[in-house]
């Protein structure tokens, strides 16, 4: 009976993530074309539904019902499973995301992540390396030199920025001692004060969150830049720039195929951000009131995510697309460099600490 429970909870869990991820999605493509409306002095969507909340359902269903088009020159079933492979590598890497503590239903403890893995952060990594192959084979199949062009960009790019993430990662689980991203936010709870090597911040430790950001801040920089190239976001998205391959990978996809892209991109928007909050900013933790307490964790790990999703939208706004080979030189030249010499700063520190 108990096992039966069990996997009534994981189903629910599942089907629960599911259509919340894509509702989010649904969210995000209007919070971002408000925001960057409000950024350029425009008004933004505001025709369907109250203050246009319903034009990106609108999008979507439009986007279903078009009449799909394979190229003649393409492969066709390679073609048909590129966008598969995307959308599937973005769900799956939220599988290990937790997104809060737990509750008590039933009689059954439920805790807020579909599954904990005490490798996680290294399935997420893994998945968001998946993807790439999405990407890569939309171009191949597609029998069309810009697509082509844009899906060998993207494997370029995406690999390149992989090393300097995972390089940013390695002081964040160093201090925590654990892969799992569970563990990794109940080491930051509390405060600094308790760890020897920090310096002047041991002084005012009972002020500042024993947040890794404090004391990876480097990494954390890395991090931040590396993430948006890897999610393909401006102004990183020379995979699919118009000026240059008209759409690049997905140039001769259309319907509800490009959606599958298109949802992709905003679910690894939406990883990239959770993993920040998770592994440096404390997760869920945070003032936890008295009434509900197993809400406000919960609250505070989306206000925290939609901070990032913010950023996001904000750079897309902001900066100008780079150039492809000054692309590859701040992955390589930069980022690498400067994810390596934290790397070797913080393990010398901790090092002497002990």
């Amino acid at each position: 009976m108990t096992s039966l429970a069990g996997l009534i909870v994981i189903l629910a869990k599942i089907i629960i993530v599911f259509v919340v991820l894509s509702l989010l999605v649904v969210f995000i493509v209007w919070f971002e074309r408000k925001v960057v409306a409000h950024m350029q002095s425009r008004i933004g969507p505001n025709r369907w539904g109250p203050w246009g909340l319903l034009t990106s359902l609108a999008d979507g269903l439009k986007l279903f019902f078009k009449e799909p088009i394979v190229p003649l020159k393409a492969d066709r079933a390679t073609f048909l499973l590129a966008p598969a492979i995307s959308v599937f590598a973005a769900f799956l890497a939220f599988a290990a995301i937790p997104f809060g503590t737990s509750v008590t239903l039933f009689g059954q403890h439920v805790e807020f992540q579909i599954t904990d893995l005490n490798v996680g952060l290294l399935w997420v990594l893994a998945m968001g390396s998946l993807a790439v192959y999405g990407v890569v084979l939309a171009g191949w199949s597609s029998g069309s030199k810009y697509p082509l062009l844009g899906g060998i960009r993207s494997s370029a790019q995406m690999i390149s920025y992989e090393i300097a993430l995972s390089l940013s990662l390695i002081p964040v689980v160093m201090s925590a001692g654990t892969l799992s991203l569970r563990g990794i936010v109940h080491a930051q709870q509390g405060t600094v004060g308790s760890i020897g090597w920090l310096g002047p911040l041991g002084a005012v430790g009972k002020v500042i969150p024993h947040w890794f950001v404090f004391y990876h801040l480097p990494a954390f920089l890395v991090f931040l830049l590396a993430g948006v190239a890897e999610t393909n976001r401006p102004p990183f998205d020379l995979a699919e720039a118009d000026t240059e391959l008209v759409g690049g990978y997905h140039t001769e996809y259309s319907g509800i195929k490009f959606a599958m892209f298109f949802l992709a991109e905003y679910l690894h928007v939406i990883t990239i951000s959770a993993l920040a909050v998770l592994l440096f900013l404390g997760g869920w933790n945070g003032v936890v009131p008295p009434v509900v307490p197993w809400v406000w964790p919960l609250l505070w790990f989306v206000a925290k995510t939609f901070f990032f999703v913010f950023l996001f939208v904000w750079l897309r706004a902001t900066l100008p697309r780079l150039r492809y080979d000054r692309l590859m030189m701040v992955g390589w030249k930069i980022l690498i460099p400067a994810a390596l010499a934290w790397l070797v700063l913080a393990a010398a520190a901790m090092a002497g600490s002990v």
